[in-house]
């Protein structure tokens, strides 16, 4: 596979919903499993909650191998997912657990700001170049759509995407640890970073 066979475009296709949902849970399900620990639930809500247009894709020979979500003051690629939804989906319970953990991954983007909303690529299509690709792409749907910054969360056990987003030009703005929260979340500490983009005049 080389990248001219590649497309990338903004928003997921209807058709992808079921992939992408699966995509997520691949690379993410240790995260959302505190959340929700059903193997079979977690896809099935990611796939209901996806606001289409709040994502970039990679896809080849007419299958999806990478997204980009993203997080925008209007939306974002998970935003349908709300407490009723949850309590629909899950019942009373698991519902409000899911709820009470989900916030404390909560972000809100400040005026002019884009937070990305998580990378995920197909095992077999890894070290190719889609994830820096990926990320570029969102970088050029920021500054089209005339955001000031993106900004991110890096988890401390995921040096490799640390190094990927430092080297697009994202510097750490702040580190943050909690490692009373590591039984819970499964890491200790997470850095923001940020990319910045230059104002012409």
């Amino acid at each position: 596979m080389n990248s001219n066979e590649i497309i990338y475009k903004i928003g997921l296709p209807e058709q992808f919903k079921k992939s992408a949902a699966k995509l997520y849970d691949e690379a993410f399900g240790k995260k959302f499993s505190v959340a929700v620990q059903s193997d079979t639930n977690r896809p099935l809500l990611l796939q209901s909650c996806f606001m289409l247009e709040y994502a970039i894709v990679a896809i080849s020979e007419n299958k999806l191998i990478g997204i980009a979500g993203f997080h925008t003051p209007s939306g974002s690629l998970t935003g349908g997912m709300t407490y009723s939804q949850l309590l629909a989906q899950l019942g009373f319970i698991k519902g409000n657990w899911a709820a009470i953990v989900f916030s404390l991954y909560e972000r809100k983007p400040k005026p002019g700001e884009l937070i990305m909303d998580g990378i995920a690529v197909k095992a077999d299509s890894r070290g190719k170049g889609v994830g820096s690709r990926l990320l570029e792409e969102v970088a050029n749907y920021a500054k089209e759509h005339e955001f000031n910054r993106i900004r991110l969360d890096v988890i401390d056990i995921n040096p490799k995407a640390k190094k990927l987003y430092e080297h697009k030009g994202f510097k750490a703005v702040k580190t943050e640890y909690f490692p009373y929260l590591r039984w819970l979340l499964g890491f200790s500490g997470s850095t923001t970073m940020e990319l910045n983009f230059e104002v012409e005049v």
